[in-house]
């Protein structure tokens, strides 16, 4: 697909209006000592998460992390030894990752939720049987 300079002048009004709307990063950093990526914004504002908690950082080293790059317009970090970016108005919003890969942390995490009534499903659908079979297909 070739890109037009009606497209590309309209990207970049959209970057700018963003850019507008958010602080950028000024500064990237991996704090081994606490184990966390901090952001230093122009605002002011430092920002610090932990790296398992964003999509495309989980398991990453603390050398994979040192080399963070902020990208030209403040708005997004790449991680070139994991290829791997984040999206600073996401960040700000609490989207560590894409809706599909939030969807399977929250799944994940709602899968080892331990509650009484949990417990008392399980043990009603034990007395009735269990679980039903799956059919199988020929």
């Amino acid at each position: 697909m070739a890109i037009s300079h009606k497209n590309f002048d309209a990207a970049n009004r959209r970057a700018v209006q963003t850019k507008a709307k958010h602080a950028v990063v000024t500064k990237v950093r991996y704090d081994a000592r606490r184990k966390r990526i901090v952001l230093h914004l122009e605002s002011g504002v430092e920002l610090a998460f932990a790296p398992h908690l964003a999509q495309g950082l989980e398991g990453a080293s603390a050398a994979d992390l040192a080399g963070a790059q902020i990208s030209p317009s403040g708005l997004g970090l790449h991680f070139p030894a994991l290829d791997a970016d984040l999206y600073l108005p996401g960040l700000l919003d609490g989207l560590f990752g894409s809706r599909r890969w939030i969807a399977a942390q929250n799944g994940r995490a709602g899968g080892k939720a331990q509650s009484e009534a949990k417990a008392q499903a399980a043990r009603s659908n034990g007395a009735r049987g269990g679980r039903p079979k799956k059919p199988v297909s020929a």
